[in-house]
């Protein structure tokens, strides 16, 4: 039976990922490694915690003794890498923790799985030969978008915050160990992320917890900076596709295609949330715009075609479909 290594799995999408990992591959165990820092959360687990393919192990990626005694322990025969700092405003306050997460963590996961699986540049130990090392990253990376244009994978990276050139910077890593040593590797870049199990601080979680609890509402500057939105569910259906079946040393883009404004997802929730949980007045006058963070990018969108031509991956969410679903989960996670 192969084991993976899933790093960063008590997050967000790694806790969505790993629950649809388990259910499509009965044949393999997932080792989770997790810091459990502010946005990693065991309780994201619970669904899987029994499950007899599973075992989580509290660590740090930045640790390499770490990482080497579980490969000599487990044998992987896969690293799926979320592991990241990821919040944008918490890098520009502490970009310390990004650099040293996002960059040396990579280097470590990717350096110990070549020692572990490779003998030398484009000698694969036998046992090994189909061993893969899949980096999650950002559309971040890329910088920012006009009003037109997509974000594709020939888009030259212009990374604007810590958070994003720390992203960068791995991407850039993991690349070189293709070009250098012949490793298997793939890279998929993600739009934003929406769906259950997502932290509290981001910005669908926050419109909702602020909405239902009386409090105001807050939007960065005048509210329409634009991003393109994907369905947690179906960013893990592409990240389990790419693993599979995407070709090696390529990167792929998973979009939704689903571009909206931040005032547009605070319109559509306010909206859905007067008729599920009607209040005396409208959620969407506690709507109120606060001063806009530093380098704040205007718009991301992703060109999918890659991922929809070359491997098949369509998502099955729009923004509206999927958004019911998210305030679903939400009002019930705050008894609401």
């Amino acid at each position: 039976m192969n084991t993976v290594l899933i790093t960063g799995g008590a997050g967000f999408i790694g806790s969505n990922f790993i629950k649809y990992f388990l259910q499509q591959n009965n044949d393999t165990k997932v080792i989770n490694l997790d810091k459990l820092t502010y946005a990693g959360d065991i309780s994201n687990l619970e669904d899987v915690s029994k499950n007899k393919n599973y075992s989580f192990i509290e660590g740090d990626i930045c640790n390499r003794s770490l990482i080497e005694e579980l490969f000599s322990k487990y044998h992987f025969q896969g690293v799926i890498h979320f592991a990241a700092e990821s919040h944008v405003d918490n890098s520009i306050k502490s970009p310390g923790a990004f650099i040293d997460t996002n960059i040396t963590g990579t280097f470590n996961l990717l350096d110990v799985s070549k020692n572990y699986w490779m003998v030398g540049p484009n000698q694969i130990k036998t046992g090994f030969e189909n061993a893969r090392f899949h980096h999650i990253s950002t559309d971040e990376v890329y910088g920012t978008l006009g009003e037109t244009g997509l974000f594709s994978e020939q888009t030259p990276y212009a990374p604007n915050s810590p958070y994003s050139a720390s992203k960068a910077a791995s991407d850039f890593i993991v690349r070189s160990y293709f070009h250098t040593y012949g490793m298997n590797v793939v890279t998929t870049n993600c739009s934003n992320n929406y769906g259950p199990k997502q932290h509290n601080e981001k910005l669908i979680p926050t419109i909702i917890r602020k909405a239902i609890s009386g409090e105001n509402i807050p939007i960065y500057g005048d509210g329409k900076n634009i991003r393109d939105w994907l369905y947690v569910l179906d960013h893990c259906k592409g990240i389990d596709l790419v693993y599979k079946t995407g070709k090696t040393g390529e990167t792929y883009n998973i979009g939704g295609r689903n571009e909206r404004d931040n005032l547009y997802i605070v319109d559509v929730i306010c909206t859905i949330l007067d008729k599920v949980r009607p209040e005396k007045k409208s959620y969407k006058e506690q709507i109120t715009f606060v001063k806009d963070r530093p380098g704040h990018d205007f718009r991301y969108a992703i060109d999918a075609s890659k991922i929809e031509k070359e491997l098949g991956w369509q998502a099955d969410e729009n923004f509206e479909s999927g958004i019911k679903k998210t305030i679903e989960w939400y009002l019930k996670k705050y008894n609401a």
